[in-house]
């Protein structure tokens, strides 16, 4: 295991920054995140740290370490992608460019790391199933596979060819849901392998990211079309324009607050140019507002809620953390790294279950790390 301590100043438990020495004691930081409650089940600690544990509802500060602590996966190159947490606490991840499915403790070690059946399928997004399993999208393969906490792998088909599946979230019906990319749709698949699809109502929207809401229907970006989508457990779209083109809608999340956030992205992803660099908030309504980055480039990646229950996203070698009423603040992982996807236990669903860590995936420095928060 790698650690080091985050270069950022001190924060207030009100979020406001202030002075501190890069790589000193003062880069230590306090957050308000909920409380553990007495009795909250402790999952594993590392010798000498404290253990990782499931948060409860009520609220008390927390205190970050100041420390990204980093586990170096073993295959160079392997492309780590996106993080989800099992109910076990153990954590879960795709290796986009490996083709393999990784699982570690909640302490970071017994690392085993499962490869699929083909070559060149690209798994990208995983999340936690209803019946107990892992469930993954294949995005070059065409498939969405199923990881059983043993490691065994099923993969089914997807119907239309060449439909480029990304995001992938539990659902409230118990079924898992998934972007087409390429296709246009919205797909879902039930515990048996049951796929059923639901043709969106813009032609080549580019579903890219989507996500359970507190309203049990599933919310999604339409990358290509500057909209961010609903449809309902019986398959009933609708769709909300975005107030600004070229926003290029991505990941997606329900934040503690009962509306939905999402990061737009900015550059030229997937043949598209694009000006968002913002972090959006839609609620059940369709209201939208938009709040800027502090500073132009690289591209937003990832969104999802902090043991803190505020919104962190991933943007390139930094966490940004964005405030209920859309206070944003970045802090540096450490130079060279390349944060993608992140979870701290809610993964792309209602945040009811949360972690004292912020889990992360460094696809350029090949590891997986996470951001730890503890009682003062």
């Amino acid at each position: 295991m790698r650690s080091m301590r985050l270069l950022a100043g001190q924060l207030d438990t009100a979020g406001t920054l202030s002075s501190g020495t890069a790589g000193g004691a003062s880069a230590l930081f306090a957050l308000v995140a909920t409380a553990l409650a007495a009795g909250a089940p402790a999952l594993a600690a590392p010798a000498g740290g404290a253990p990782q544990r499931w948060l409860m509802t009520h609220d008390a500060p927390l205190i970050a370490d100041g420390r990204v602590h980093s586990f170096p996966l073993p295959h160079p190159r392997s492309g780590p992608t996106t993080v989800a947490i099992a109910s076990d606490g153990r954590v879960w991840f795709t290796e986009s460019s490996g083709d393999r499915i990784g699982r570690m403790n909640p302490d970071g070690t017994g690392l085993v790391e499962f490869a699929l059946p083909h070559p060149r399928s690209s798994p990208r997004i995983i999340a936690r199933g209803s019946d107990g399993a892992m469930w993954f999208s294949e995005h070059t393969g065409n498939r969405i596979g199923r990881i059983a906490p043993d490691g065994k792998i099923e993969e089914f088909d997807i119907p239309t060819p060449a439909s480029e599946p990304r995001a992938i979230a539990l659902g409230a019906d118990g079924n898992i849901w998934f972007g087409m990319f390429a296709a246009g749709k919205i797909g879902r698949i039930t515990p048996a392998g049951v796929i059923t699809e639901f043709p969106l109502p813009t032609a080549g929207s580019g579903p890219r990211a989507l996500a359970a809401g507190p309203d049990g229907n599933i919310w999604f970006s339409e990358y290509r079309a500057d909209k961010i989508g609903r449809i309902t457990p019986e398959g009933r779209v609708t769709e909300f324009a975005l107030p600004r083109p070229a926003s290029g809608p991505g990941d997606i999340t329900a934040g503690a607050d009962g509306a939905m956030w999402f990061v737009e992205l900015s550059g030229g992803m997937d043949g598209l140019a694009t000006n968002g660099n913002r972090v959006g908030r839609i609620t059940m309504r369709g209201a939208v507002t938009e709040f800027a980055m502090p500073a132009p480039g690289p591209s937003p990646i990832n969104i999802a809620v902090g043991p803190d229950r505020n919104l962190w996203y991933t943007r390139g070698s930094k966490l940004g953390r964005v405030m209920p009423d859309g206070t944003i603040t970045e802090f540096p992982i450490g130079a060279g790294a390349l944060a993608v996807g992140l979870s701290a236990g809610s993964d792309r669903e209602p945040p009811t279950r949360l972690l004292n860590r912020l889990w992360f995936a460094d696809a350029r420095g090949n590891a997986m790390s996470y951001l730890e928060f503890r009682s003062p």
